[in-house]
């Protein structure tokens, strides 16, 4: 009775740790995966007489409200856009002639 007892107890000890890994990887197929990813962004370095490519005027948004970012009027053919936090001075050929940065 001895020996049984302690064959029972030694595979016990054996095979808990068996079970306890099948048991975690079934909760792992249930549970979301979270993917953690570095996400770089661009910084663009503006200059004057730089011609915008389409990549970059995707980013952009018209300011037509440029008063109230303290920016003066543009002159005509001009238009103020924001990348980010920076507002450029654009001609109508996407060509950079003033920049503000904030």
């Amino acid at each position: 009775m001895r020996k049984l007892t302690t064959l029972l107890l030694a595979a016990t000890v054996i095979a808990a740790p068996l079970l306890a890994t099948t048991e975690a990887s079934a909760q792992d197929h249930r549970r979301p995966v979270v993917v953690e990813r570095d996400v770089h962004v661009k910084k663009y370095k503006w200059s004057r007489g730089h011609r915008m490519t389409p990549a970059e005027r995707r980013n952009m948004r018209d300011v037509r409200d440029y008063h109230r970012y303290r920016l003066s009027p543009p002159p005509r053919g001009y238009r103020w856009v924001q990348v980010d936090r920076d507002f450029l001075l654009i001609g109508s050929g996407s060509v950079i002639a003033n920049i503000v940065i904030r």
